[in-house]
Order: structure tokens, then C-alpha cells, then sequence
């Protein structure tokens, strides 16, 4: 019979092993619950613990500030507006050595997780019961999370935990895991890559891939070198330690670091490493703010429109990554800069060689000016704040005013560095001519190149519409255009010879011709306008009047006030440039005044349309008298006109050009208009205040300052084939003129009314305004 074995009863040992493992368990199943619970704790922000989460609707409309772009005509970028300098990319955008050395360097498992890194992690727990650190274990997702919902800002860690050493960090990263997971269910991988380029400060105020390709090596992300790509790779581990500008040395070991990286994973070669790995970074480096880039003036007054426009329709140009489209020619601005600046330093030359040993500053009789700089600094910032500074404690402003500093200043030989007083450096600042350059198509009111001085970042005052001067006999179109609608023709003969008109004050105003001599000749008004001759132009305005002077000019799109005296019509009220070019455009465009126009559309950062420009017109002369001056001003680039010589022999443009040439009393403004078919300039010259100025007609005039800057520039507009400016002649009234403009064949032989001649010509002289032309 068989009999049954007893079981043995358990060991001592085996119930001490299933203890612990019931412990462990309980322990991983405990603390696996208390980490879920834990991290639904901190998702909700349970009692006010840990602080604020982004909600579900930041996260699927991630907000970072984008940098408002601004283009030319011909889609090239003009310069941007912006806190951050910001520009996003697309995944298209980016070369392959790029995505290659990124992920090689901050996540080679990014393709393979979901926004957390098991493995990363577990190195990083190892590590660190070790005692040694083998770098961080965040994955890309998690930096996104980090930079772009600021997961450490304050904003959202106003939690009661948050002040506590050590659970702080915790707290922290577990926002950016979360956030992660959130950001892999939300987006692609793509997707994820492309907002970590677009969101990383790179240093040098370079926000994201874009800008700082731009700013380190000016070019495109998708123009990258594989070395340029492992430069900036390398910034993510520390923009100020690698920054290849400041630290060139930490950057280029930096680079081998991630050019390693692309070796060790295979997308790069390791003979194309060997051959890199001892070349030295080079940069092309440019730190992106208003003070350079193209067309610097233009990009200051189209802000103004801008922030206006913002505010009146909830944008932010700062941060909105607005698209903004002008009119502005890329090619015409470069052109349009580059004779500013051949021209300009030139002048400036044979202006200091005028002024050797002497200021610049004198009054009518040619005398310096007492105390002028001490007066002139009255006006600056740096006055104001010493005179709030100091109460104003003149003792203490002056001993300021007059202490040597470092400072860099501005000379046509380039940037200086200079140990230099404020009252030094105004007296340095003063002695240079300013300019202002506008060119437009009259058609459209298109601008197509604004330069508005000498150089931006040191003299930031716009010459083309902030600041208004006397027009001298530039303006005089005005007055030959209210006398063509009045009766008078381009043939009509008027005998240069003394003109006085009576003031309301009793005195009588009797301007002297440029040379100070009448020559008794009959002049038809096209001769005498192209040669400029003041004594016609004062039997005009006598004869129609100031007020109705004003008027035409008004209604051809002066803005600025005009005083209706008599010497008005030798330009004795101050105007715009912007006003000038778009008035003189009238002529042009067959009478139609077109506003000046900057800006065409503004799209928001998805590319939809929010703005168009709406082009506004007036109907200001008729198509017959429009033409009529256009006939008029082409004078004076014909054989005796003002401006023959030099546009014709000097610039050696031989097609149809009708111009103007202005200089002001003292020479102190020097003006130039030009007009051809499809496009109207005008150029200023002259010194920041009125009392500085060359001290002769030779070297101060219209057609030597201020014309030769016209003459370059459509040399270098016409010399490229790529742009569509028009050398045909103007085009002719759409039906036949009602006088004849040739004179040979002006039949109708009209003489000044005697009457007038024997009432004013032999009246003294009240008021003698010297030469005007």
C-alpha cells in the first residue's frame, strides 16, 4: 500500500525571498500610482501646489513673437521690425546637413520616442548615482516645450511648491514631459524640428534658424555648408561660450563636437571630417538693426505709417510677423545710395577745403555765428538730460558738456574711435552737408528709392518728408504752371529787365537776377525758365498774384504752409522733398496728381491680406497744360538750359530729360528736379541749419550740388538692362494742342503790357533778395 508523502513545509529563506518581492512590487505598483497620481497633481496644479500648465488652446496655437518683414517691389528683404529678430522657416527650408547635425547632436532617438527618451533618462539616473555626469537627457520635444511655453518663467510656476530647493527642478521637468507628450500628439516630427530651429535664441539678436543664418554667415538656412550647420548646432549647447563672433576658439571646438557626432551616426564622412576639422570659422557677420541694411530712412518713416496702422486695426508690427510689401526698387535704392555717397564725400571734401581755419557757421554778411554751438547743443537729448540731471546747474552741465569721452564718429573714411567732448563732437557733426534723395513713377505714385541723408546711424534726421527748406527756383514751375492756365504760352516773350512789386507793408520787392544784371532782352517763358532768370518770374507773380500761386501748388500736393508774398515765386516757403517729387510728378501723368505711395499690401504670418493700398488722385491740370510744362522744363537740359552741361556731357544722357535746378538765398539749399517718362527725382543738399553753407554761387549751387547726385543715379539705373526705365521721348496729349509750341512758328507776337513796364520798372529797390536762382 502506498503511502503519501507529507509536503515539506517552507524554508525560512524562501519566505524572507517572497517577502521582498511582494515589497518591491507593492513598492513599484505604489510608487508607480503615486507618480500617475503625481503627474495628474501637477497637471491640474492640485490645491495651487505646482502652478499653471498651458492651456489646451496655447498649446495648439503655439505663440512666439515673429519679427514683421519688410520687402522691396522686386521681393527682396528690406530690413525687419522686432523685439525678437525672428523669422520662421519652413521643414523645405532646411538642408539635410542641418536636420542631420541637429539631431546627431541633441536627440538621435527623436524619430524613435514620443516626446520622452526612456533611455536618455536612465543614462542621466545612472550617471548621476554615480556621481559622474554624461550630459542632459531632455529630448528635442522637451526643449520646444521648454523655450516656447517658457515652462520655467514665472508666468506658471506661481505654484506654494515652487519656492521649494530641489522640487523646484522636478516640477519643472515634469511640466516639460508633460508638455511633450502633449506637443508628439499634436504635432509631427517635423513639425516639432522646425519650431525648436524657429524658437532657439542663437545669440547676437538672432532668434531662430533663419536670423541667424543671416546674422553669422548672411545667407539662407538652405544655403548652409555642412561646417556652417555644425557652427550653429553648437550654439544650442551655450550662444554666449560658442558665439563663433566672441568666442571663435570655444566655437570651432564646438563644431568638431557635432561634426563628430555626424561621423559616429553615419552622415558625414570621415575623410570630409578630417578635412574640415582644422578650418577656421569664417563669418560673414552682421548683427540685423535698424542703423544698417538698405534703405535705413525709408524703413524709419514706413514704421510710423505701420505702428499707426497696428494699433488702429490690433496688430502688433513688433512681434505679428507681419509681411509688409513697398514700392521700393532694390536696385534703384543701391543705385540711389551709391551716388549719394560718391557725390557726398566728394562735396563734403571741397566743403571742409572751403571752410579751412574757419566755422561754417556764419551769418548774412558772411561772419561767424557767436556762441552757435553752445545754443545748437540746447536742442540735443544729451543736454536735456544733463540740465534734468542737474536742475539745471549750468556750472556742471558745461563741466559735462566738455569732458572728454570715447566715442565713435562718423567720417567718409569709415567709423573712428575717438576720445572726443559732446561739444566737441557737435562742432564735428555740424561742419557736414546733409542730403535727401526721392525717386517715384508718377503713373502710380510708386516710390521706388528714398535716401534721406548721409549716413543713419549717425545722423538720423530725414531729409526727404521730415524736414521742409526753401525750394529756390524749383519752385517756379508752380508759377509758370498758374501763368500756362492763365492766358499766358511757352512763347510768350517777357524783356528781362527790373521787376518791383509792391508789398501790403508799403515797400516794394525787387529781385535781383542771379548774376545781378539784366540783360533788356526778350525772353519766351520756356527760355527764361530754363534759364532760371528771377526778373520774369517776378513780372509773372505780379501779374497773377501770390495767392493764386499757392493755390496751383496746393493743388498739385504741397502740403506745407506758403506765405502768398510776392517772393514765392522764387521759392521763399519751405516744402518737402516727398511734396516736390510728387508734385513735379503731376506734369508727368497728364495733370493727375498721384499720392506718394510706400506701401502696396500687408499680409499677416498665414499669408492672408489685411491691407491694400487704395491709390488716392486729383485731377489737378489739365492734360494740355500738364504737357505744356513738361515742353517748358525739357529746356533746361537743351543748349543754354541750367542743366544741360551737366546732365548731358558729364552723365552722358542723351534722351529726353525735363529738370529744374534751385539755390536759395546764401546758397544755404541746393535743389535739383528731374523728370523723364516713367520716372521723377529730387535732390537736397545742404547743411543741418540754414547759417552753414558754401559761401559762393560756384560751389553752392543747384547744378553743382545737388544735380550731379540725379546724373549718377540714372546713369546706374539706365546701365541695368533688368530694370524697365523708359529712354523714349514723352509721350504726346491724347488730342491736339490748342497752341503752337514750336516759336519759330508763333505767329502771335505778344509784348509785355507797357503800362505795367512804366508803372514798376523805375521804382527804387526796398528790398534786394541777391541772387535766387
Amino acid at each position: 500500500m502506498a503511502t503519501r508523502q507529507k509536503a515539506s513545509a517552507p524554508t525560512k529563506s524562501s519566505k524572507v525571498y517572497s517577502k521582498v518581492v511582494s515589497a518591491l512590487w507593492l513598492f513599484f505598483v505604489g510608487g508607480l500610482a503615486v507618480f500617475i497620481l503625481y503627474l495628474y497633481a501637477v497637471s491640474i496644479n492640485f490645491l495651487n501646489l505646482f502652478g499653471e500648465l498651458p492651456n489646451t488652446r496655447a498649446l495648439e496655437n503655439p505663440k512666439s513673437e515673429l519679427a514683421s518683414v519688410i520687402v522691396s517691389a522686386d521681393n527682396v528683404q528690406l530690413g525687419s521690425y522686432f523685439r525678437e529678430n525672428r523669422t520662421p522657416v519652413e521643414y523645405e527650408d532646411l538642408p539635410d546637413n542641418l536636420v542631420n547635425a541637429l539631431i546627431a547632436t541633441e536627440d538621435i532617438r527623436f524619430e524613435e520616442h514620443s516626446g520622452i527618451d526612456p533611455e536618455a533618462m536612465a543614462r542621466v539616473a545612472t550617471s548621476l548615482a554615480i556621481g559622474r555626469s554624461k550630459g542632459g537627457g531632455s529630448t528635442l520635444t522637451q526643449q520646444v516645450a521648454k523655450n516656447l511655453f517658457r515652462t520655467r518663467g514665472d508666468e506658471l510656476n506661481g505654484g506654494l511648491l515652487n519656492d521649494v530647493p530641489g522640487l523646484r527642478t522636478l516640477i519643472h521637468k515634469t511640466k516639460e514631459w508633460l508638455m511633450a507628450v502633449k506637443l508628439e500628439q499634436s504635432y509631427t516630427k517635423r513639425e516639432i524640428l522646425v519650431m525648436y530651429l524657429n524658437i532657439f535664441e542663437f545669440g547676437s539678436n538672432a532668434f531662430g534658424i533663419e536670423s541667424a543664418s543671416k546674422t553669422f554667415f548672411n545667407k539662407k538656412p538652405k544655403d548652409l555648408e555642412v561646417q556652417e550647420s555644425a557652427v550653429l548646432v553648437g550654439l544650442f549647447k551655450n550662444p554666449t561660450y560658442y558665439s563663433p563672433r566672441f568666442n571663435p576658439e570655444n566655437s570651432k571646438h564646438r563644431r568638431n563636437v557635432v561634426l563628430s557626432q555626424m561621423v559616429k551616426y553615419g552622415f558625414l564622412e570621415q575623410a570630409k571630417y578630417d578635412a574640415l576639422k582644422t578650418e577656421d570659422i569664417k563669418l560673414d557677420y552682421r548683427v540685423e538693426n535698424q542703423n544698417v541694411g538698405m534703405a535705413p530712412y525709408f524703413r524709419t518713416e514706413a514704421s510710423k505709417f505701420l505702428r499707426q496702422w497696428c494699433r488702429e486695426n490690433g496688430y502688433d508690427l513688433y512681434g505679428d510677423g507681419l509681411k509688409i510689401y513697398t514700392t521700393i526698387d532694390s536696385r534703384m535704392q543701391k543705385y540711389a545710395e551709391q551716388a549719394v555717397a560718391e557725390h557726398m564725400k566728394e562735396r563734403q571734401s571741397a566743403f571742409f577745403a572751403h571752410w579751412k581755419g574757419r566755422n561754417p557757421w556764419v551769418d548774412e554778411s558772411n561772419q561767424e555765428i557767436k556762441n552757435f554751438p553752445q545754443q545748437a547743443i540746447k536742442r540735443t537729448a544729451r543736454y536735456r538730460e544733463l540740465n534734468q540731471l542737474f536742475e539745471g546747474n549750468q556750472d556742471s552741465i558745461n563741466y559735462y558738456l566738455n569732458k572728454k569721452i570715447p566715442m565713435t564718429i562718423f567720417t567718409w573714411d569709415g567709423e573712428k574711435e575717438v576720445m572726443m567732448s559732446p561739444m566737441d563732437s557737435l562742432k564735428h557733426y555740424k561742419h557736414f552737408l546733409q542730403t535727401g534723395f526721392m525717386a517715384m513713377e508718377p503713373q502710380t505714385g510708386y516710390i521706388k528709392a528714398w535716401v534721406g541723408g548721409i549716413n543713419y546711424k549717425h545722423f538720423k534726421y530725414d531729409h526727404v518728408k521730415q524736414g521742409a527748406r526753401q525750394p529756390g527756383s524749383t519752385f517756379k514751375p508752380f508759377l509758370y504752371t498758374t501763368a500756362i492756365e492763365n492766358g499766358y504760352y511757352p512763347c510768350y516773350e517777357v524783356i528781362d529787365t527790373k521787376v518791383c512789386v509792391p508789398l501790403a507793408d508799403g515797400t516794394m520787392w525787387c529781385p535781383n537776377n542771379a548774376d545781378n544784371k539784366y540783360s533788356g532782352e526778350k525772353y519766351t517763358l520756356r527760355k527764361a525758365l530754363a534759364e532760371s532768370v528771377n526778373s520774369i518770374s517776378a513780372f509773372l507773380v505780379n501779374k497773377l498774384g501770390p495767392e493764386m500761386l499757392v493755390q496751383t501748388a496746393k493743388r498739385m500736393g504741397i502740403t506745407t504752409p506758403l506765405d502768398p508774398t510776392p517772393s514765392l515765386a522764387l521759392g521763399s516757403s519751405d516744402v518737402s522733398l516727398y511734396d516736390m517729387v510728387g508734385a513735379y510728378g503731376t506734369f508727368v501723368n497728364s495733370g493727375t496728381w498721384t499720392e506718394p505711395t510706400y506701401i502696396t499690401r500687408i499680409e499677416d504670418k498665414h499669408g492672408n491680406l489685411i491691407y491694400e493700398h487704395l491709390p488716392k488722385t486729383v485731377d489737378a491740370l489739365s492734360e494740355e497744360t500738364a504737357y505744356m510744362m513738361v515742353h517748358m522744363l525739357k529746356a533746361a537740359a537743351e543748349p543754354g538750359g541750367t542743366a544741360y552741361y551737366g546732365l548731358r556731357y558729364r552723365n552722358g544722357l542723351k534722351n529726353e530729360i525735363g529738370a529744374k535746378t534751385g539755390t536759395t538765398q546764401n546758397y544755404s539749399d541746393a535743389w535739383f528736379m528731374g523728370i523723364t517718362p516713367n520716372l521723377v527725382c529730387g535732390t537736397w543738399v545742404g547743411g543741418e541749419d540754414r547759417s552753414i553753407h558754401f559761401r559762393t554761387m560756384k560751389e553752392g549751387q543747384g547744378g553743382k550740388l545737388a544735380m550731379p547726385i540725379y546724373g549718377a543715379f540714372m546713369q546706374k539705373v539706365y546701365s541695368d538692362k533688368s530694370l524697365d526705365v523708359s529712354k523714349e521721348p514723352f509721350p504726346k496729349p491724347s488730342t491736339p494742342l490748342s497752341v503752337e509750341l514750336d516759336c519759330e512758328k508763333y505767329n502771335q507776337v505778344i509784348q509785355p503790357d507797357s503800362a505795367y513796364q512804366d508803372e514798376f520798372l523805375n521804382l527804387p529797390t526796398e528790398i534786394d533778395l541777391d541772387a535766387e536762382i
